[in-house]
């Protein structure tokens, strides 16, 4: 099943609902393609011995993992976490991310600033590019284990917008014009 994404509504009501337009308005997996954003899905059962998995980090060069799971018995801080993960934000390496079980949602900005959101489930594997504007969210389900991926050690410093100064944001936004 491919990957649900779809232009936001501009609703205050609580992040962690769908905020569809209506009508829905979908966003394909070509037009997150061309922002930089892919998707694989893989069978999160088999995540420990996965040969797709193990050829998507060798092709992609992710020497490091670990696993996090988010949910209020299991994450120290929970509340403010999810306050910061949902903060506008961007990084200076990819942010790759691979949902073993639960449900949650990035939300990226598109080339005019608008916001669409992703619908992540168990077996998607999302990569988001260095400079992306972008933000993080829990479903209405409040959980999910999500494995991250870096290339070398991780860098976990995010940098909120504005952020528009950083090389890698104005190498991000140039991308976009050649797209």
């Amino acid at each position: 099943m491919a990957i649900e994404a779809w232009y936001m509504d501009s609703s205050d009501e609580d992040q962690r609902m769908p905020h569809k337009l209506t009508p829905n308005q979908p966003v394909s997996l070509e037009e997150l393609q061309q922002l930089g954003v892919f998707h694989w899905k893989l069978n999160a059962d088999i995540y420990e011995n996965d040969p797709e998995l193990e050829q998507i980090r060798k092709d992609q060069g992710y020497s490091y993992t670990d696993i996090i799971t988010i949910h209020k018995d299991t994450l120290p801080n929970y509340e403010d976490k999810l306050k910061m993960f949902f903060q506008e934000h961007l990084h200076l390496d990819d942010e790759i991310r691979y949902i073993l079980d639960g449900r949650a949602y990035f939300d990226v900005r598109n080339k005019d600033d608008r916001w669409i959101r992703i619908s992540m489930a168990k077996g998607d594997l999302i990569t988001l590019p260095a400079g992306i504007y972008h933000r993080f969210t829990l479903d209405d389900t409040n959980y999910t284990k999500a494995m991250r991926l870096f290339v070398g050690e991780p860098v976990w410093k995010a940098h909120n917008r504005p952020a528009d100064d950083f090389d890698i944001r104005q190498k991000y936004v140039a991308s976009l014009q050649c797209a």
